[in-house]
């Protein structure tokens, strides 16, 4: 009996593959793509290569099931722009993508597509409050009042919490939480989940490791003209350790700032700059191009990234006071006023 049931459920699960399995047919106008656009599945791979004449492209995609697909120029890959974007691939359906890489560009096409364009209007406009929670209050209204919308189980990752991602599930109508995007939405809810608890943990790492009090862990790196320089060798003067790389917008922005308080509070206390996931070569640049007269090192991208795992930086600009005992003062994460607040508390006594 439970040969005859085994064998009836893998007939089962054949019939359910063949009905999802299919061709994906996908046709676009984009500009900024340039005149090869390759294709990535879920795990960065590539799997096709499309010419694009014109800023025109169309191509053929077999697929199994929904999955997460990349598009890329040959740039993007090379890390040399970001003119990269990931969509939902759906078999047996019709993807129609028009508009320019550059600022914005609309999905649609076949029933699915045309449900998901509504989805990504609704999420665009809902984006522009520039609230993550009413962003994420946008996406459960249009699950609710569109259940019986493939396109609704599609959105569900993008919730805020785990807990909103699965009562977003309850809404959705039977033939959707069932049907073949089960897999798809479950497997994204499960990765966020991950990704959540690794970020918590990642945050209680860091709180301790920037704690006020904290010895500052000592490193040696390179500077502006390749010689090793050490924080230990700063002891006995303030130093404001500065995370940034020229690459990050916001480190750029802030440099102006930066510079006035250098010049605001100087020989109070050493700015040393560490240049984190960058060339060199763009890192010198960056330096020269925007004068910035303090102390630099560089720190070389690695596997095992020793100085921001000892300092726990989760993010750039991260920015670290020192006192002149070796301990950490403050630690400001971001662009943040209250950064320059509490360099006046402390400076301008």
């Amino acid at each position: 009996m439970k040969k005859i049931l085994f064998g009836l459920t893998l007939l089962l699960s054949a019939q359910a593959v063949n009905a999802q399995s299919g061709k994906l047919q996908i046709k676009g106008e984009m500009k900024g793509m340039g005149d090869t656009i390759i294709i990535l599945n879920n795990q960065n791979k590539p799997i096709d290569t499309v010419l694009v004449k014109n800023n025109k492209f169309a191509f053929t995609l077999n697929l199994q099931k929904p999955t997460d697909i990349m598009f890329a120029n040959s740039g993007a890959l090379r890390g040399e722009n970001r003119n990269a974007f990931t969509m939902i691939a759906v078999p047996n359906e019709k993807m129609e993508l028009k508009g320019d890489i550059a600022s914005r560009f609309d999905v649609n096409g076949s029933k699915f597509y045309s449900q998901y364009h509504e989805a990504d209007l609704m999420m665009e406009e809902a984006m522009k409050t520039e609230d993550n929670q009413k962003y994420s209050d946008a996406i459960k209204n249009f699950i609710k009042l569109h259940p019986d919308y493939e396109a609704s189980a599609a959105i569900i990752p993008n919730l805020l919490t785990p807990e909103e991602m699965d009562n977003a599930v309850t809404m959705l109508s039977d033939r959707v939480k069932n049907g073949r995007m089960k897999e798809y939405y479950t497997a994204l809810i499960t990765q966020n989940k991950m990704r959540i608890k690794a970020e918590e943990e990642a945050e209680a790492a860091a709180a301790k490791a920037q704690a006020a009090g904290v010895i500052a862990p000592d490193f040696t790196l390179n500077d502006i003209n390749g010689k090793p320089l050490s924080l230990s060798n700063l002891r006995g003067k303030y130093v404001l350790l500065d995370f940034w790389g020229s690459w990050c917008i916001w480190c750029i922005k802030g440099m102006p700032k930066m510079k006035e308080y250098y010049e605001k509070y100087k020989g109070k206390f050493e700015i040393l700059g560490i240049d984190c996931n960058d060339k060199e070569d763009k890192w010198k640049a960056a330096v020269e191009k925007y004068n910035l007269n303090w102390l630099h090192v560089y720190n070389p991208r690695s596997s095992d990234n020793k100085v921001l795992r000892d300092y726990a930086i989760q993010g750039f600009p991260t920015k670290i006071l020192v006192g002149p005992d070796g301990k950490i003062v403050k630690t400001i994460v971001g662009e943040d006023p209250a950064f320059y607040t509490f360099m006046d508390e402390t400076f301008g006594k």
